[in-house]
């Protein structure tokens, strides 16, 4: 079974609620007997996972990072929607997607994926290339989520746009020059976000594949927002108004 390392309490304690048995090891600090570290050491204990001592200079060598917070675990892979086709033959009522084109920073990513659980989205999508991976640090910071939210890379995004739209969901595209905003738009039907990198925004050829473009509108003085806050916009704004039709 392939493995990847997870660190952090909340990645880890996700992890041992969701699904322990796909924990082979956890690895703590030996030095930490606060009450946090204490908590999660009864969770593992409870599920019979084998603990192991170490220091920090290990867990760092591990993880690649500091900031670990003296826990790190290797575990397998979740049993997860892995491309596209299995997604789609998944889903029950309107899917609702987030599709990321060329996020590079793992905390972004985290932090969408985060949020897209939080917004009981469906899965998110972004391309092999350009983009950033499902690393250790995009776990952490998705607090659990990374083992909840379908992650699904694509080898041609606008291959992949065009599948979701022969599925009738409409690929709503983020931009600030839009002429409509995201409050002009309904989402009840399938939808699909679509999201530009840190940067750049949407390329070209990903904003002409988009059914249509939406902006978010801006009260102060910033001219746009992290790609994780503006996504966690757009996903609350299509719960909010498929909350209301099932009123």
């Amino acid at each position: 079974m392939k493995t990847r390392l997870i660190f952090g309490f909340h990645a880890v304690t996700a992890r041992i609620r969701h699904d322990a048995s796909t924990i082979e090891e956890v690895y703590v600090d030996a030095s930490r007997h606060d009450r946090r570290m204490g908590d999660l050491l009864r969770a593992a204990k409870a599920a019979n996972l084998r603990i192991i001592q170490a220091d920090d200079q290990r867990l760092d060598a591990m993880v690649g990072t500091r900031r670990h917070q003296g826990v790190v675990a290797r575990a397998g892979e979740l049993s997860l929607a892995r491309n596209l086709s299995e997604l789609l033959d998944a889903i029950q009522g309107p899917p609702l997607l987030l599709l990321l084109d060329g996020v590079t920073d793992p905390h972004n990513l985290g932090a969408c994926l985060r949020v897209a659980d939080g917004a009981g989205a469906h899965a998110v999508i972004a391309p092999k290339d350009r983009a950033v991976g499902l690393n250790a640090t995009a776990a952490k910071v998705a607090s659990g989520a990374a083992d909840t939210m379908p992650y699904i890379t694509v080898t041609n995004l606008a291959r992949a746009m065009r599948e979701l739209q022969e599925h009738d969901i409409w690929l709503t595209g983020t931009t600030e020059d839009a002429e409509q905003t995201l409050y002009d738009v309904e989402y009840t039907g399938g939808t699909a976000f679509v999201m530009g990198s840190e940067g750049e925004g949407l390329r070209r050829l990903t904003r002409e594949n988009c059914d249509r473009l939406v902006s978010l509108p801006m009260q102060g003085s910033v001219e746009s927002l992290n790609v994780s806050v503006a996504s966690g916009i757009c996903l609350y704004e299509a719960r909010r108004q498929r909350m209301l039709t099932t009123k």
